[in-house]
Formats: structure tokens, sequence, C-alpha cells
């Protein structure tokens, strides 16, 4: 199958997960979370807190939603969405940054990144390879401005935005430290490092 064909249905996947994932989640003070039968354990960074109500799992992927413990302002208001996809998913990155960067500059590609799917309503700002994995600064006319990471961990496909809240929005690098912060924490947590570049 061509490369081009197993990205477009890795992040179909993912992305279709991720529909309807809009709501702000105030946390139930739930740091850690074991998922997958116990494959995974995802952590959520300091004053954020897992939504476990709020989070799904279909099949053998799960989305989980991740924001702010409370409501106090100790650390900026935002939303951190984390999809696990199912066993091998993380195949389609063996293409390597420079295939994912081309497919992702595509229509095809930008029309999986777009909340909405379409393909015009979303702009990539930046890329960058930081060796974990390919991190997207993204603009779309739904989400607004934010930050996604595409890595693998354990064979699995994993991406993890975070953005702000409406009223409320996360500077470029304040959500760029988000979802930094989220895939260390999943290398510490997991014993292993995302799947490499």
């Amino acid at each position: 199958m061509p490369v081009l064909v197993r990205l477009s249905h890795a992040f179909l996947g993912v992305s279709l997960a991720l529909m309807g994932c809009e709501a702000v989640p105030i946390g139930q003070n739930l740091h850690e979370l074991a998922v997958l039968d116990g494959a995974i354990t995802v952590a959520a960074p300091k004053g954020y807190c897992i939504d476990k109500d709020a989070s799904v799992s279909r099949g053998a992927a799960t989305v989980l939603l991740i924001g702010r413990c409370n409501d106090q302002g100790q650390v900026a208001a935002a939303v951190v969405i984390l999809t696990i996809g199912g066993p091998a998913s993380a195949g389609v990155l063996a293409a390597g940054p420079q295939a994912l960067g081309e497919y992702f500059a595509s229509n095809a590609g930008r029309k999986v990144l777009a909340r909405d799917g379409d393909a015009d309503h979303v702009k990539i700002v930046q890329m960058q390879s930081d060796g974990r994995g390919l991190l997207l600064h993204l603009n779309d006319d739904v989400a607004g401005d934010y930050w996604r990471a595409i890595t693998g961990l354990k064979g699995r496909l994993v991406t993890i935005s975070a953005s702000g809240v409406a009223g409320a929005e996360l500077t470029p690098p304040q959500a760029r430290a988000l979802v930094t912060d989220t895939m260390a924490l999943l290398e510490k947590r997991n014993g292993v490092k995302p799947a490499a570049f």
C-alpha cells in the first residue's frame, strides 16, 4: 500500500476518534491513568488532570481529555487531547518526517488535520521534528491556534494537541510546552522513548 494511502488511513482513524471532543474538561484530580488494559500509562502535566468521564475508548484506540484540575488559575486554562491508536498503527511513522511533512502539507493531510474535515480551514504555521515526533503549529478555523504532536509509543500512533479555551487562548509557546511536556511524561511513565525520527 502506498505511503500516502497508509498515512491517510491511520490519521483518518485518529481524526474520527477526535470528532466531538471539543468540551472543556475540568479534571477530577486524576493525574495518571493506565489505559488499554494497562498497556500504556498516561500522566497529565503539573496542574492538569485527566477527565476520565470525558475520555473514550473505541476498540483498540483511546481518546483522553486533559484540562486544568481546578479554576483557581495556577496554570493556563487549556484542553489537551491525547489519542492512542490501535496496535501497529505507528507503522506509518516509518515513512519518516519528510514524508509525513509532505503528507500534512497536501490537501488530504490538511483535511485530516482540520477539526471540521475541510482542508481549506487549517493552515500549517510551523512544522518541526524534535527526534521524538513531528510537531505541528496549526491555525484552524474551528479550533483556533494550537500545537499537535505526532509520535509512536509501543507500536501505537499517538497524537497530542493542546489549545486554549474560549476567551483564554494559549500562546504558541504555552501550547507547545504542554504538548512536549505530555510527550515527556508518556516516555517517563512507560519506560520507553517515543518513536524517533
